[in-house]
């Protein structure tokens, strides 16, 4: 088949094309081809979300070619019944991975999503998930929704833009933050923990990491009585937050112990990973924001979820809409066992 013929074909017509979970050698054909081996070298290009025809693959080729990626296998293949079914390239290359913002700004205009990573985990094999949690998990701050609840949103938000400006960093913010909220009653707390709004696929992505063994832990910069409510909403093995001190049935302005920041996450993951002697390789990190790139930079793979353009570009890789079940592109790429 020519490049002509395969960028005619229809999504239709690709999907009888390209069987579910098999290879086919991109080199002016599509043939079926053996399984990549279980350890393969190269770097994958996996594009999601989208009802893929012959002139979307063959743009993605052209675009991996002009940032110096040959692409030599595709695959069609499906993580999950309620996903999509995605496309993956491989290129037998040791080239740097192409920054995430560039991938995006590609893809984006076009209708899907494009990752690239080069040691995916196994989905199948025992692993761990450490994620941020709020923004990432749930799609609120909860400090500022306290603070909104309490109405000293505004002196919350001040301190935030100067954390955001690099003005302050994280522990000095959260101090600054917390010390706003002294005086605000359990209530108020209790209010906004009844009512945490997950992020849309976290549950779902959650259970099928379970089935398969995976453990499961927050890293967050946010509070304990909230990621105590999550940890029971999707069923977390553990989690680690800040602890506020009440005192007289009030907040005290204060935050207890050691500061769950940056530093503080990556030493969670670490510890995590050692404790269940896992390789580094099936270790994933999840966050949103500038304090998570630490955390993510530990792990095997390391994905911004809906993140700042920032966090985007520093990342391994990056899911920039669209539910979390999506992580599970990332590791279920079909190869040999």
């Amino acid at each position: 088949m020519t490049l002509e013929r395969i960028a005619s074909l229809s999504s239709e017509q690709l999907s009888m094309q390209l069987s579910l979970g098999k290879w086919y050698h991109y080199q002016s054909a599509l043939v079926e081809q053996a399984p990549l081996p279980a350890d393969p070298q190269g770097v994958f290009s996996i594009a999601f979300t989208g009802n893929f025809n012959g002139q979307q693959l063959t743009d993605i080729v052209q675009f991996l070619s002009q940032q110096q990626f040959t692409v030599s296998a595709v695959c069609r293949y499906q993580p999950d019944p309620s996903l999509t079914p995605a496309l993956c390239f491989y290129s037998d290359t040791a080239n740097a991975s192409i920054n995430p913002l560039l991938l995006n700004e590609f893809a984006h205009p076009l209708g899907f999503q494009l990752v690239q990573v080069s040691k995916p985990p196994k989905l199948t094999a025992p692993g761990l998930l450490v994620m941020d949690m709020d923004s990432t998990a749930i799609t609120i701050e909860c400090i500022d929704e306290i603070a909104r609840l309490a109405d000293v949103y505004d002196d919350v938000a001040a301190v935030t833009a100067q954390a955001m400006a690099g003005k302050l960093d994280f522990s000095e913010s959260l101090h600054q933050r917390v010390a706003k909220l002294e005086g605000i009653e359990p209530s108020l707390i209790d209010e906004l923990k009844s009512s945490l709004p997950l992020m849309p696929g976290i549950k779902e992505l959650c259970e099928v990491l379970k089935q398969h063994s995976w453990y499961l832990a927050i890293a967050s910069g946010g509070f304990v009585p909230f990621a105590e409510q999550v940890q029971q909403l999707i069923g977390l093995d553990e989690i680690h937050a800040n602890v506020l001190e009440f005192k007289d049935d009030r907040l005290t302005g204060k935050v207890l112990g050691t500061i769950v920041d940056a530093q503080q996450k990556a030493v969670v993951l670490r510890n995590l990973q050692q404790q269940l002697s896992l390789p580094m390789q099936q270790t994933v990190a999840i966050g949103d924001g500038a304090n998570d790139l630490t955390m993510m930079a530990e792990a095997g793979l390391g994905v911004a979820v809906h993140g700042k353009p920032k966090v985007v570009e520093q990342a391994q890789a990056a899911i920039c809409q669209g539910s979390l079940l999506q992580l599970l592109y990332l590791l279920t790429i079909p190869m040999a066992e």
